[in-house]
């Protein structure tokens, strides 16, 4: 089966944002037994499929090929999300040589989607820029193992980039679109992304002064679990992370730029996570 130019290609919203998720009938479904069986069908595909390094192509083995899980370039990525273990498999063809992503960082990519069976559900071959915390966890996992490339500037202006981050993303339906389902992307689904990494955007997505990454406050990687002042607005997007009525943005009562040092009360939380301060 081959990974390009194969059937139709649907609108970038339908697939990789996750908002699409209440668009399809929900499968019923046990999500622990379904991240074994997924993982049991990617490493079936693995093992039944090679890259084709001259068209870049997913295909069957017919005449002993070197199987995708056999290559040095394959890895696996242990995920533990509500509880349940996940495996992601990613293959790195080119590593990329500035920064990786963290999941609250927005990447500028090109990619490709496509089902098990070869079917292309998506595909951008110009660049776009996406933030990870908006987008299917096997993106957010999945890009933090690769890195930005060079940007090259023309003289008209016009630019490109070299040694991006390349590679392959094999996603169990648990991180992808679940039993929900997406347009035509049916419930329970693994999932194959090609993708390219031309750079990284560290966000700051309230524009309160400290980056979205630096907003877990728990250390477990999801900024999505953070809400210090309980109003249900994550603090990566709260820009009055305390809720004492001052922007997080104007707590840096020294004046350094950095909001972290700031400790009024000394009563070792910074201010702009100190309600009574």
């Amino acid at each position: 089966m081959k990974f390009k130019n194969l059937f139709f290609t649907l609108a970038i919203a339908l697939v990789v944002f996750s908002c699409k998720k209440d668009t399809t009938t929900v499968i019923s479904t046990d999500p622990a037994a379904q991240s074994l069986l997924d993982d049991d069908t990617l490493i079936e595909y693995l093992q039944t499929h090679y890259l084709n390094e001259d068209d870049g192509g997913l295909w069957t083995i017919t005449n002993g090929e070197a199987a995708l899980m056999d290559d040095d370039r394959l890895a696996v990525q242990d995920i533990i999300k509500d509880e349940i273990a996940y495996k992601l498999y990613y293959l790195k063809e080119q590593e990329g040589i500035t920064i990786s992503p963290s999941r609250a960082d927005s990447v500028l990519t090109t990619y490709t989607g496509m089902l098990l069976d070869s079917t292309v559900f998506d595909s951008r071959s110009s660049v776009i820029w996406f933030s990870l915390t908006n987008l299917i966890d096997g993106w957010g996992y999945g890009f933090t193992n690769f890195k930005g490339g060079t940007k090259i500037l023309n003289d008209d202006e016009s630019f490109y980039y070299t040694d991006s981050g390349k590679g392959i993303l094999f996603i169990p339906s648990g991180l992808g679109y679940g039993s929900f389902g997406s347009g035509f992307i049916p419930g329970n689904t693994p999932l194959i992304f090609q993708i390219t990494l031309d750079a990284v955007n560290e966000s700051d997505d309230d524009h309160d002064g400290i980056l979205s990454k630096n907003e877990d406050l728990d250390h477990d990687g999801n900024v999505k679990n953070d809400d210090t002042d309980g109003d249900g607005i994550m603090n990566y997007l709260d820009t009055d992370d305390d809720g004492d009525g001052i922007l997080t943005k104007d707590e840096d009562t020294n004046g350094d730029g950095d909001l972290t040092n700031d400790d009024t009360d000394g009563d070792g939380i910074a201010n702009y996570l100190d309600k009574d301060n």
